[in-house]
Protein backbone atom coordinates (compact mmCIF):
# COMPACT_ATOMS: atom_id res chain seq x y z
CA UNK A 1 0.00 0.00 0.00
CA UNK A 2 1.36 3.21 -1.10
CA UNK A 3 1.98 5.60 2.22
CA UNK A 4 0.66 9.38 2.45
CA UNK A 5 2.88 12.18 1.41
CA UNK A 6 2.87 13.43 5.11
CA UNK A 7 2.42 17.75 4.73
CA UNK A 8 2.69 19.82 8.13
CA UNK A 9 1.24 23.75 7.60
CA UNK A 10 2.57 26.77 8.70
CA UNK A 11 -0.13 29.49 8.35
CA UNK A 12 -1.27 32.20 10.94
CA UNK A 13 -4.32 32.60 9.12
CA UNK A 14 -6.79 29.77 10.81
CA UNK A 15 -8.93 29.86 8.69
CA UNK A 16 -6.73 29.53 5.54
CA UNK A 17 -4.77 26.69 7.61
CA UNK A 18 -8.03 24.79 8.38
CA UNK A 19 -9.06 25.07 4.58
CA UNK A 20 -5.23 23.68 3.38
CA UNK A 21 -5.78 20.88 5.98
CA UNK A 22 -9.53 19.75 4.94
CA UNK A 23 -7.99 19.60 1.06
CA UNK A 24 -5.01 18.09 2.00
CA UNK A 25 -6.70 15.50 3.89
CA UNK A 26 -9.55 14.93 1.36
CA UNK A 27 -6.98 13.79 -1.35
CA UNK A 28 -6.23 10.33 -0.54
CA UNK A 29 -2.55 10.64 -1.68
CA UNK A 30 -1.47 13.04 1.30
CA UNK A 31 -2.16 13.30 4.92
CA UNK A 32 -1.89 16.80 7.16
CA UNK A 33 -0.10 15.83 10.45
CA UNK A 34 0.25 19.17 12.04
CA UNK A 35 -0.69 22.94 11.89
CA UNK A 36 1.16 25.67 13.46
CA UNK A 37 -0.23 29.37 13.70
CA UNK A 38 3.31 30.93 14.80
CA UNK A 39 6.80 30.47 13.85
CA UNK A 40 8.31 29.87 17.24
CA UNK A 41 5.97 26.47 17.60
CA UNK A 42 6.65 25.61 14.28
CA UNK A 43 10.80 25.77 14.64
CA UNK A 44 10.32 23.75 18.08
CA UNK A 45 8.50 21.24 17.10
CA UNK A 46 8.70 20.67 13.52
CA UNK A 47 12.23 18.95 13.48
CA UNK A 48 11.08 15.33 15.28
CA UNK A 49 7.94 15.49 13.06
CA UNK A 50 9.70 15.42 9.74
CA UNK A 51 7.34 15.70 7.31
CA UNK A 52 7.92 15.33 3.83
CA UNK A 53 6.41 18.61 2.50
CA UNK A 54 5.81 21.67 4.81
CA UNK A 55 3.70 24.80 3.69
CA UNK A 56 5.35 27.67 4.82
CA UNK A 57 3.77 31.55 5.14
CA UNK A 58 6.21 34.18 4.55
CA UNK A 59 4.27 36.89 7.31
CA UNK A 60 4.47 34.83 10.88
CA UNK A 61 4.32 36.08 14.05
CA UNK A 62 7.33 35.21 16.57
CA UNK A 63 9.45 34.12 13.18
CA UNK A 64 9.46 34.58 9.41
CA UNK A 65 8.64 31.95 7.37
CA UNK A 66 11.71 32.67 5.22
CA UNK A 67 13.82 32.69 8.54
CA UNK A 68 12.42 29.34 9.14
CA UNK A 69 13.77 27.54 6.24
CA UNK A 70 16.82 28.89 6.40
CA UNK A 71 17.23 27.62 9.90
CA UNK A 72 15.54 24.10 9.63
CA UNK A 73 16.32 23.37 5.79
CA UNK A 74 20.06 22.30 7.54
CA UNK A 75 18.18 20.15 10.31
CA UNK A 76 15.34 18.43 7.93
CA UNK A 77 17.33 17.28 4.94
CA UNK A 78 14.68 15.00 3.70
CA UNK A 79 11.81 17.55 3.99
CA UNK A 80 11.36 20.09 1.23
CA UNK A 81 9.27 23.64 1.94
CA UNK A 82 7.27 25.29 -0.20
CA UNK A 83 6.08 28.85 0.49
CA UNK A 84 2.93 29.71 0.35
CA UNK A 85 2.24 33.56 0.71
CA UNK A 86 0.64 36.54 -0.51
CA UNK A 87 3.55 37.94 -1.48
CA UNK A 88 4.83 38.27 -4.83
CA UNK A 89 7.75 41.07 -4.65
CA UNK A 90 11.06 39.97 -5.94
CA UNK A 91 12.57 40.34 -2.62
CA UNK A 92 10.38 37.77 -0.83
CA UNK A 93 10.75 35.39 -3.72
CA UNK A 94 14.87 35.25 -4.01
CA UNK A 95 15.20 35.59 -0.33
CA UNK A 96 12.95 32.46 0.16
CA UNK A 97 14.63 30.43 -2.69
CA UNK A 98 17.93 31.53 -1.53
CA UNK A 99 17.27 30.00 1.85
CA UNK A 100 16.24 26.51 0.48
CA UNK A 101 12.41 26.49 -0.51
CA UNK A 102 11.81 24.04 -3.06
CA UNK A 103 8.70 26.36 -4.50
CA UNK A 104 6.89 29.25 -4.70
CA UNK A 105 3.27 29.60 -4.83
CA UNK A 106 0.44 32.46 -4.29
CA UNK A 107 -2.35 31.85 -2.10
CA UNK A 108 -5.04 33.08 -4.85
CA UNK A 109 -4.51 29.80 -6.67
CA UNK A 110 -6.89 27.52 -6.18
CA UNK A 111 -7.00 24.62 -3.61
CA UNK A 112 -6.36 21.87 -6.32
CA UNK A 113 -3.59 23.67 -7.82
CA UNK A 114 -2.15 23.75 -4.19
CA UNK A 115 -2.92 20.19 -4.18
CA UNK A 116 -0.17 20.03 -7.46
CA UNK A 117 2.14 21.95 -6.11
CA UNK A 118 2.63 19.57 -3.10
CA UNK A 119 2.47 16.58 -5.27
CA UNK A 120 5.16 18.31 -7.95
CA UNK A 121 7.28 18.81 -5.03
CA UNK A 122 7.54 15.24 -4.02
CA UNK A 123 7.97 13.94 -7.05
CA UNK A 124 11.15 16.06 -6.89
CA UNK A 125 10.33 19.04 -8.70
CA UNK A 126 10.34 22.38 -8.42
CA UNK A 127 6.10 24.01 -7.93
CA UNK A 128 6.04 27.63 -8.82
CA UNK A 129 2.92 29.80 -9.36
CA UNK A 130 2.64 31.01 -13.16
CA UNK A 131 2.86 34.47 -12.04
CA UNK A 132 6.21 33.14 -9.84
CA UNK A 133 7.85 31.21 -12.85
CA UNK A 134 7.73 34.61 -15.23
CA UNK A 135 9.51 36.59 -12.62
CA UNK A 136 12.36 34.20 -11.61
CA UNK A 137 12.67 33.69 -15.38
CA UNK A 138 12.87 37.63 -15.85
CA UNK A 139 15.39 37.71 -13.36
CA UNK A 140 18.10 34.99 -14.60
CA UNK A 141 17.53 36.94 -18.03
CA UNK A 142 18.53 39.79 -16.89
CA UNK A 143 21.18 38.72 -14.85
CA UNK A 144 22.56 36.53 -17.77
CA UNK A 145 22.13 40.02 -19.96
CA UNK A 146 23.91 41.93 -17.02
CA UNK A 147 26.96 39.88 -17.12
CA UNK A 148 27.08 39.40 -20.88
CA UNK A 149 29.94 42.58 -20.76
CA UNK A 150 31.21 41.03 -18.68
CA UNK A 151 32.25 37.90 -20.79
CA UNK A 152 33.15 40.33 -23.76
CA UNK A 153 36.24 41.78 -21.95
CA UNK A 154 39.34 40.37 -23.08
CA UNK A 155 42.08 39.09 -20.41
CA UNK A 156 43.87 42.11 -20.28
CA UNK A 157 40.89 44.16 -19.55
CA UNK A 158 39.39 42.00 -16.99
CA UNK A 159 42.64 42.69 -15.66
CA UNK A 160 42.94 46.07 -16.01
CA UNK A 161 39.18 46.05 -14.31
CA UNK A 162 40.34 44.19 -11.43
CA UNK A 163 43.41 47.17 -10.69
CA UNK A 164 40.73 49.47 -11.12
CA UNK A 165 38.80 47.78 -8.28
CA UNK A 166 41.67 47.69 -6.15
CA UNK A 167 42.14 51.48 -6.50
CA UNK A 168 45.31 52.05 -8.02
CA UNK A 169 45.79 54.85 -10.81
CA UNK A 170 46.12 54.78 -14.37
CA UNK A 171 49.97 55.13 -14.13
CA UNK A 172 50.18 52.67 -11.59
CA UNK A 173 48.18 50.77 -13.51
CA UNK A 174 50.68 51.51 -16.39
CA UNK A 175 53.52 50.42 -14.41
CA UNK A 176 52.20 47.52 -13.45
CA UNK A 177 51.41 46.35 -17.05
CA UNK A 178 54.39 47.60 -18.47
CA UNK A 179 52.47 50.10 -21.15
CA UNK A 180 51.87 53.30 -21.36
CA UNK A 181 48.92 55.41 -19.46
CA UNK A 182 47.39 56.55 -22.60
CA UNK A 183 47.35 52.91 -23.48
CA UNK A 184 45.89 52.23 -20.16
CA UNK A 185 43.17 54.93 -20.88
CA UNK A 186 42.69 53.42 -24.08
CA UNK A 187 41.69 49.78 -21.97
CA UNK A 188 39.50 50.94 -19.89
CA UNK A 189 37.54 53.25 -22.67
CA UNK A 190 36.90 50.07 -24.05
CA UNK A 191 35.48 48.42 -20.66
CA UNK A 192 33.33 50.88 -20.15
CA UNK A 193 31.98 50.32 -23.91
CA UNK A 194 32.12 47.07 -23.00
CA UNK A 195 29.96 46.99 -19.74
CA UNK A 196 27.93 49.83 -21.16
CA UNK A 197 28.64 52.06 -18.50
CA UNK A 198 29.90 55.39 -18.28
CA UNK A 199 32.48 55.69 -15.09
CA UNK A 200 34.85 53.36 -13.18
CA UNK A 201 32.23 53.52 -10.04
CA UNK A 202 29.96 51.83 -12.44
CA UNK A 203 31.88 49.56 -13.73
CA UNK A 204 33.44 48.30 -10.51
CA UNK A 205 29.96 48.09 -9.03
CA UNK A 206 29.57 45.65 -12.40
CA UNK A 207 32.32 43.27 -11.55
CA UNK A 208 31.33 43.07 -7.49
CA UNK A 209 27.71 41.99 -8.52
CA UNK A 210 28.77 39.23 -10.68
CA UNK A 211 31.10 37.97 -7.71
CA UNK A 212 28.21 37.86 -5.91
Amino acid sequence: MKLPIFVAIVEDDKHYNNALKKIIDYDNDMNCIEQFYNGTDAFNRLPALKPEIILMDINLPEKSGTELVRELKPLMGNTQFIMCTSFEDDAYIYEALKAGASGYIIKGDSLQEIIGAIKECNQGGAPMSFGIARRVLSFFQHEKEENKGLDELTKTENEVLALLAEGLLYKEIADRKNVSPETVKKQVGSIYRKLHVNNKIEAINKLNQNKI
